[in-house]
């Protein structure tokens, strides 16, 4: 059986093109990920940041990372 991340938090980019989620991995721990995805291909996300083989402990502390690496993430949450 396949073991996959489990995703703790999604958030969006006002166009909703863009979107980090912060996950946890089978191991308890955390990372997390920018994808991207256009209108008009429909795939769906794409991974595009390079930052799902960091790791962290907990949710609080990838959060704080991806805020850092990820210029549109701070604005974002401002905005929810």
């Amino acid at each position: 059986m396949a073991h996959v991340n489990k995703v703790l938090r999604s958030i969006n980019d006002q166009g909703a093109d863009r979107c980090v989620d912060i996950f946890r991995r089978p191991d308890g721990t955390v990372g997390f990920e920018e994808f991207r995805r256009d209108v008009e291909d429909a795939r769906g996300w794409f991974p595009i940041g390079g930052h799902s083989d960091r790791v962290f402990t907990g949710e609080a502390e990838a959060l704080a990372a991806a805020l850092i690496d990820v210029a549109w993430l701070r604005p974002a949450i401002g905005n929810a």
